[in-house]
């Protein structure tokens, strides 16, 4: 079917109190497995390519790109495509033509000022061109293999009367929120803070997004949909699903040398993995 658009799918989920499955790729392999597993589940999802999974890729957008784009267009559920935490402008810049409905622009590093200055820029520039903007209040923290910052940091959690000003301000289409998740994390111990949640959801009024969403328990996630959030990121849960499949098969096979064993295994289970856990954000059940 023809692509979705992220924002149609995150506007439905928002109506519905319910999210979105927005699952970052690095290989075929991921892509072929995100969609898979949403086929299984029998839900819309998103693809995310990230300026690092671009940097991994010799800094090349399209092949990645094309390629989750064929994959999308042969799935039978909705599959929109996402460019995720862009902080170059040129990057942003080849979104439309890429295939990407959607972009998330990263200046979340930067002071209040320059942040709302930057994504105003940004939002300004991607609407004209039909692209549906999220951006970043508070530091989610985690990534480039930064620790995650203390909840106690100051900026560390998104600020509801500062999230309604930088929203107005900037023209943005969705707000991920930083409320205690982290992203690259191999345990799922984030605290989320649903109380904060709930007041970033009374007082922006754009749908809202979690990043860092491996590292939550599965009863939070639950929580943090009910609780407002349209679209749940995930990305290192894939990973680890892949990585860990892998070495065990490698462990019991040590004479294979064909990768398509072994990549075989890793993909079915990512594959399962997104059916779990777009079964726990549409069934709202704990696996």
């Amino acid at each position: 079917m023809p692509l979705a658009a992220t924002g149609e799918l995150m506007t439905r989920a928002a109506r519905a109190r319910s999210a979105v499955a927005a699952f970052n790729v690095i290989t075929l392999e991921h892509v072929e497995a995100v969609v898979t597993g949403a086929e299984a589940a029998g839900s819309p999802v998103v693809l995310q390519v990230s300026e690092n999974a671009v940097k991994f890729r010799h800094g090349r957008l399209l092949p990645l790109a094309r390629a989750a784009t064929a994959a999308a267009e042969r799935a039978r559920v909705p599959v929109a495509l996402h460019l995720d935490h862009v902080q170059s402008d040129d990057l942003l810049r080849q979104a439309p033509t890429a295939g990407f409905s959607s972009v998330m622009y990263d200046a979340s590093r930067l002071p209040y000022a320059g942040n709302l200055a930057a994504t105003a820029a940004a939002a300004t520039w991607a609407h004209a061109q039909g692209l549906w903007i999220e951006a970043e209040l508070g530091q989610v923290g985690g990534k480039d293999g930064r620790l995650p910052l203390d909840a106690h940091t100051p900026g560390a959690r998104t600020d509801p009367d500062e999230a309604r000003t930088f929203v107005t301000g900037t023209g943005i289409d969705a707000l991920a929120v930083a409320i205690g998740s982290a992203h690259a994390m191999t345990t799922r111990t984030a605290d989320l803070d649903h109380g904060l949640l709930a007041r970033l959801s009374t007082a922006v009024p754009v749908p809202l997004v979690l990043h860092g969403s491996s590292g939550v328990p599965d009863g939070a996630l639950v929580a943090a949909v009910a609780g407002g959030i349209a679209k749940v990121n995930v990305g290192t849960a894939l990973n680890m699903a892949m990585t860990g499949s892998i070495r065990r098969f490698l462990a019991d096979h040590p004479e294979a040398v064909d990768s398509r064993t072994y990549l075989g295994v890793g993909r079915e289970a990512m594959a399962r993995e997104v059916t779990r856990i777009i079964g726990v954000l549409t069934d709202g059940n704990p696996a």
